[in-house]
């Protein structure tokens, strides 16, 4: 096989995603595809969307699930950027989504951290889950839309890392300052996710990592070491993992997760074509 080439790769994704047509994983194409050719690819990808005028303003956290690394030969999480145009904001808890650009989108009940505006938010070593929450100025409940251009979602992690860690949007919540008591309750929370007012998932904060803040952590340091280095900087807004199972999404459905144990309000999506 051919080695793949990042910058002709990173065309390729931006293509499919933009023509909405399934193409065959990196990883199935060149035996040799691994996460630091992965990551040279979202380079090139951020590079390609900072062209055409817009930022990146922070990141989203993929595997956050102990029990899977063994299985797909991975030590820490990863990761890839999220942008100025994929993020928005809901007003009184309640949000629109058009998906009419996705082509098998899903939906995924995330906590946000936004990071101090500070210059090196993790100076002093390898943060702990309280170190990594106190480097934050805001917390908000999310919700992650994953859109996926390889058939039958079947990827590996260079995979994903890759296809803009199928990165489509961001809508954040309701955001509140930090406070000390959050670090008991991030590991313990609970969360129903509701689709059409009906039961559609159930989870917690413990299916990231045992607890959103560490998930936080385990970035700061994976983001320093690695195929690709590029430290947690001041500012950046981190989604840090699904604490659900992801559920596909259509046009005229709404979507509501409510939180139990941690003080987020409850956040809806409207899904539109």
């Amino acid at each position: 096989m051919t080695p793949l080439n990042p910058k002709q790769l990173a065309d390729e994704i931006v293509t499919a995603y933009s023509d909405r047509r399934a193409i065959a994983t990196p990883s199935s194409r060149d035996a040799g595809f691994d996460l630091a050719t992965a990551y040279a690819t979202e380079a090139e990808l951020a590079r390609l969307r900072k062209t055409q005028g817009h930022a990146t303003v922070g990141r989203k956290v993929g595997y956050a699930n102990k029990a899977m690394w063994r299985i797909l030969e991975l030590d820490t999480v990863v990761w890839a950027h999220i942008y100025d145009d994929t993020v928005q904001y809901a007003r009184d808890g309640e949000a629109r989504l058009s998906i009419a650009r996705m082509t098998a989108p899903k939906i995924e009940p995330e906590i946000v951290f936004k990071l101090k505006d500070v210059r090196s938010p993790f100076d002093g070593g390898a943060p702990d889950a309280a170190s990594a929450l106190a480097a934050c100025e805001w917390i908000a409940l999310g919700f992650e839309i994953i859109d996926c251009v390889f058939p039958g979602w079947q990827f590996q992690p260079a995979d994903f890392v890759a296809a803009y860690g199928l990165h489509a949007a961001l809508v954040v919540g309701e955001r509140r300052p930090i406070e000390t008591t959050m670090i008991d309750a991030l590991p313990r929370f609970t969360v129903r996710l509701l689709k059409n007012r009906q039961l559609a998932a159930e989870g917690s904060g413990r299916n990231v990592l045992r607890s959103p803040a560490a998930c936080l952590a385990e970035l700061a340091v994976a983001a320093t070491r690695g195929p690709h280095v590029e430290p947690l900087a001041g500012g950046e807004i981190i989604s840090s993992g699904t604490t659900t199972e992801s559920q596909f999404i259509a046009p005229g459905e709404s979507w509501t997760a409510e939180l139990e144990g941690l003080a987020l309000p409850p956040l809806t999506v409207g899904i539109e074509g």
